[in-house]
């Protein structure tokens, strides 16, 4: 015990956290340097994207580590002042809470640390593998920031497997908790053309892809296009995404037009979008966008992303618009060489039925004092799981196929 002891007091030495109140704190090209090339929601146009808009969180902070003075890795964080309860839960829940968000709206609002990417899957960026020293400077670090700014919750947010890796024997350690978290939904593109990816698709799937793709097709006035400059369009994206999110069962982030401006001007996003032309009698008098997914490339271009939607449900259904904005998602992926898409942690059955995989990934999620640290263990995993199992359906993996038989039982 005592060897084991001095060995950690001698990794945690070569270790410092700095925290640095922005991306653009960090020293020049260590994002770059660090994070993951092939992950578009990782790109510091993005980061940034977000500290200038106002889509949730009331402040900015990365933990940078450095080992003997050299930077290897860093950790965004969100600070979150009053995170209400019901905008990250399911319906279900939702429901049970209103009553008590009536009466008593404060006790709906937690003080929350979030480490990771607000917008995306958690990662630990960093030059190289870290070991558990690495890990456990990051963790006190994050947990002393959380107490000086009085945030008792801190989540260690949607981390799949690999990335939980190298912090999951320091989180434990330091009284953190797993909870199942909402998978992200993964194309696998294997090349050729959309014709192919079409013809891959199992026969029901298939069938459904070319009757939606035929019932777009056959409204005269909707066209789907991609374009690289779409700032013109802002306010009438905006408005579909509000329709969107009006209908969402979480919403922990509603993004803005800081936002989305600053996304437009990263030359690598794109935007697939459905435009209506209005007519007068016989005469064409304009158009206007009527849905939208908005799609980021990461800086290898091996992978993109269908970040964020928005939809006009007066003609949504009549036009399977939501399928086939998506399928023009996959053709744009396809034609830029992609190996890879992912869309958001919602719909899963089209998506599954589109041919996407689920990637798992886990909340990891403490309270700086013991009695809260203790009801959030007892009352958030089965919360979280209940959302989860909800939003899955058939899809959940760890829903059960069957019921099991007297004698099983």
């Amino acid at each position: 015990m005592r060897g084991t002891s001095a060995a950690r007091a001698a990794g945690a030495g070569r270790y410092r956290v700095e925290v640095l109140r922005g991306v653009g704190e960090l020293p020049p090209g260590l994002w770059e340097r660090l994070a993951p090339p092939d992950d578009p929601m990782w790109s510091r146009e993005v980061f940034a994207a977000l500290e200038r808009a106002r889509v949730g969180p009331d402040g900015y902070a990365h933990l940078l580590l450095r080992r003997d003075g050299e930077p290897v890795a860093v950790l965004p964080l969100c600070l979150f002042r009053g995170l209400r309860l019901d905008r990250i839960v399911g319906p279900a829940e939702r429901r049970r809470l209103a009553p008590l968000n009536r009466l008593a709206p404060g006790l709906l609002r937690v003080p929350t640390l979030f480490c990771g990417n607000l917008l995306g899957q958690g990662r630990l960026p960093a030059a190289e593998p870290l070991d558990p020293a690495a890990g456990r400077q990051l963790v006190a670090a994050a947990l002393g920031l959380a107490r000086r700014e009085r945030l008792g919750t801190v989540l260690f947010k949607d981390f799949a497997g690999p990335d939980l890796a190298p912090l999951r024997t320091p989180l434990r350690e330091a009284g953190f908790f797993l909870a199942p978290a909402l998978p992200d939904t993964e194309l696998t593109l294997t090349g050729g053309t959309f014709d192919d990816y079409l013809a891959a698709l199992p026969a029901k799937p298939r069938r459904n892809a070319r009757a939606k793709i035929r019932r777009f097709e056959a409204q005269s006035d909707l066209r789907i296009e991609v374009l690289a400059d779409y700032r013109h369009l802002l306010p009438q994206l905006l408005a579909l995404y509000r329709q969107v999110m009006d209908r969402a069962d979480q919403t922990l982030d509603v993004l803005d037009q800081t936002f989305l401006t600053a996304v437009a001007a990263d030359p690598r996003s794109r935007l697939v979008v459905c435009l209506e032309t209005r007519r007068m009698g016989q005469h064409a008098i304009g158009e206007r966008a009527v849905g939208f997914l908005l799609c980021l490339f990461g800086p290898d271009g091996t992978a993109a992303t269908g970040a964020r939607i928005g939809l006009d449900y007066r003609l949504a259904h009549r036009a399977a618009l939501y399928h086939n904005l998506h399928y023009a998602a996959v053709r744009l992926a396809i034609a830029a060489g992609c190996r890879r898409i992912r869309f958001a942690q919602t719909a899963y059955l089209p998506k599954v039925e589109m041919g996407c995989e689920l990637v798992e990934q886990w909340h990891a999620m403490t309270h700086v004092r013991p009695l809260p640290r203790a009801v959030l263990r007892r009352v958030l995993p089965p919360a979280l799981a209940a959302a989860r199992a909800e939003a899955l359906g058939p899809h959940d993996p760890r829903r059960p196929t069957e019921r099991p038989s007297h004698a099983a039982r």
